[in-house]
């Protein structure tokens, strides 16, 4: 099942239970290019880049946030 893409690479989001905040850097998609509902953000932990991925219902998005 494909989920439509609620975010777009740079946008800045955050989990929902709290953390850092992150940049999309991808919207993961399916075999069919059809977007998937996960993405993969990228936020600084210090001075190092980290990197996980991440479903669309565990994000906020940080604008609409504040």
């Amino acid at each position: 099942m494909t989920k439509p893409s609620v975010f777009s690479v740079g946008d800045i989001v955050k989990l929902k239970s709290g953390g850092p905040d992150m940049t999309i850097k991808e919207v993961v998609t399916d075999m069919k290019n059809k977007p998937n509902g996960k993405y993969w953000c990228q936020w600084f932990a210090g001075k190092k880049l980290d990197s996980g991925q991440f479903a669309h219902e565990s994000l906020i998005d940080v604008a609409v946030e504040s």
